[in-house]
């Protein structure tokens, strides 16, 4: 993100998480779609080794989560996949190629198979431009570390809910807004927006996603959403006042609770959400 870089790892089997912030110069990342990203890629470098150093991660192999901005996340309906790898990936680039503005062609492709019966299936697909990911790959491997697994932070975050339980979720970053909806293994609805730079209307539009996000899960649940779950600055209570739903009957509540030990360095207010997400998914 772009006021610094956040690193977690399990120093051990057992072990409770370490974590470690290393803030970045101003304007040193921009996250987004275009070209260029990383303005200050030697600045970006250093602060990933200087994380990762302090919570002194046993592999050179990490998980990389990536801002929300820097991909595009899709839940599509297909009558069916092929068995091959490679002919998957040739059909879902077919079907990216009008839905993103950037070359599907030499872009990084991640799927996942969400349901599949006679009728069909649904497939998660997140998709980031490939320059963008070779920008934060490249800063990674300046550090001295590999990339591994690559996940947009949000989509992270969402290893943190009950897995069996439907939900509604918020995630905010100051920048952008992404809101979800889980049912079980089932994703009904993922958006990314980002967001404008005027107060008012920042707030504006994060109260009409919400507001959107709501009523879409209750038409898609038959049933009100009576917990928002947010993962972001500030924590829940903060982002509860801020968007005013003190009076609505939808509590909002920590998505990943801020952790109380572990810190290596001091924390500020960053997001945990994506990488206690990541945690959950190699622990």
């Amino acid at each position: 993100m772009p006021e610094g870089v956040l690193a977690a790892a399990l120093p051990g089997k057992g072990s409770a998480p370490v974590y470690a912030f290393a803030p970045l110069p101003a304007a040193a990342l921009t996250p987004g779609i275009e070209e260029t990203n990383l303005r200050a890629p030697e600045a970006v470098a250093q602060a990933i080794q200087s994380a990762l150093g302090d919570v002194a991660t046993r592999s050179k192999h990490v998980t990389l989560v990536l801002p929300d901005t820097t991909a595009r996340v899709f839940v599509l309906d297909f009558d069916s996949l092929p068995q091959k790898p490679a002919e998957v990936m040739a059909v879902l680039r077919f079907r990216l190629r009008k839905m993103v503005p950037f070359d599907v062609e030499k872009a990084s492709i991640g799927h996942q198979v969400l349901s599949q019966d006679a009728s069909g299936c649904r497939v998660l697909i997140a998709v980031v431009p490939g320059p963008v990911l070779a920008e934060y790959e490249g800063a990674v491997r300046a550090a001295g570390f590999e990339p591994g697994a690559v996940v947009p932070s949000s989509l992270a975050a969402l290893a943190g809910l009950e897995p069996e339980a439907a939900a509604l979720t918020a995630c905010f970053s100051g920048a952008s807004l992404t809101t979800s909806i889980t049912n079980g293994q089932d994703l009904l609805l993922y958006r990314t927006i980002e967001l404008p730079a005027d107060p008012a209307q920042r707030l504006a539009e994060v109260q009409k996603d919400i507001a959107v996000a709501a009523a879409y899960y209750e038409d898609k649940l038959a049933a009100k959403a009576h917990q928002l779950h947010y993962g972001g600055v500030g924590g829940a209570d903060e982002f509860a006042r801020w968007v005013q739903l003190g009076d609505s009957e939808m509590r909002v509540v920590e998505l990943a609770p801020r952790p109380t030990t572990g810190a290596a360095t001091p924390l500020g207010k960053m997001n945990f959400a994506g990488v206690l997400g990541a945690l959950a998914g190699v622990a």
